[in-house]
C-alpha cells in the first residue's frame, strides 16, 4: 500500500518550505530593512511607506531665525526692521519735499 506523505516526501516538504521561507526573509531584509538601516545609518530619516530617504531640515532654515530665538522676538525684530525702513523713508521724502520747496522758493525768488 502506498501513502501519500510518505517520510522521505515529509522531509523533502519540510525542507522545501524552510527554504522558501529563508529565502523569503532574506529577500525581506535585502530589500525592506536594509535601506532604511543605511538610511538612518547616513543621518537620513526613513519612510516605510513611501521608502523614501529624507535629509533633516533644520527650523533655522526653514524661518531663517537663529537657532534659539522664539517666534515672539523674531517676530518683533523684524517689526523694529520695518520701523526704521519706514522711518529712513519718511525722512528721505521730507528731505526731498523740503528741497522742492526750497527749490520753488528760489524761483519765485527771481
Amino acid at each position: 500500500m502506498h501513502r501519500l506523505l510518505t517520510m522521505k516526501r515529509l522531509t523533502v516538504l519540510f525542507f522545501a518550505i524552510f527554504a522558501v521561507m529563508l529565502g523569503g526573509m532574506f529577500a525581506w531584509q535585502a530589500l525592506v530593512v536594509a535601506p532604511g538601516d543605511r538610511c538612518e545609518a547616513n543621518g537620513g530619516w526613513w519612510d516605510p511607506e513611501t521608502s523614501v530617504c529624507a535629509r533633516p531640515i533644520s527650523i533655522a532654515e526653514v524661518t531663517g531665525r537663529p537657532i534659539g530665538q522664539s517666534r515672539a522676538e523674531a517676530s518683533d525684530l523684524k517689526n523694529r526692521e520695518l520701523i526704521a525702513i519706514e522711518d529712513r523713508m519718511a525722512a528721505a521724502k521730507a528731505a526731498r519735499d523740503a528741497d522742492a520747496e526750497r527749490q520753488r522758493a528760489a524761483l519765485a525768488a527771481q
